[in-house]
């Protein structure tokens, strides 16, 4: 029996979640965005998971330089209650104080239609339910 991640693709080696993996997949095969080049993935900001407040963003970008995405898993980022949903909110307000816009992609929009939704966010729109999008 194959799990999700087997049958999308997603290398056994990979260091996030399987939706993390197919917007990377996207950015790299459809939008023609290049790792290291035009974005980093899981980029801790203000120390990180260490340091109190600090983040780990996705997918920061470098071009452009005042873009970002997070994934949001279903379980992690709704699932665990109002508390969970704050804290995201508040990392979006951290990082528009920095001068980045925080797009988020619903794990449900990547299993949906990724290479639609990734487009959508590096246009800056978020149909996220952060978002407003539902």
């Amino acid at each position: 029996m194959t799990t999700q991640a087997e049958q999308l693709g997603v290398p056994a080696n990979w260091p996030g979640s399987v939706p993390e993996f197919l917007v990377y997949a996207s950015l790299i095969t459809k939008q023609g965005k290049r790792e290291g080049i035009d974005f980093s993935y899981q980029s801790p900001l203000m120390g990180g998971r260490i340091d109190k407040g600090g983040v780990v963003i996705d997918f920061l970008f470098l071009d452009p330089p005042d873009l970002a995405i997070n994934v949001q898993g279903e379980y992690y980022h709704y699932g665990l209650g109002s508390t969970y949903i704050q804290n995201d909110v508040i990392v979006r307000q951290q990082m528009a104080g920095q001068g980045i816009n925080l797009i988020f992609i619903d794990e449900s929009d990547v299993l949906e239609d990724v290479d639609y939704y990734v487009r959508e966010a590096l246009n800056y729109r978020d149909h996220s339910q952060l978002g407003g999008g539902r």
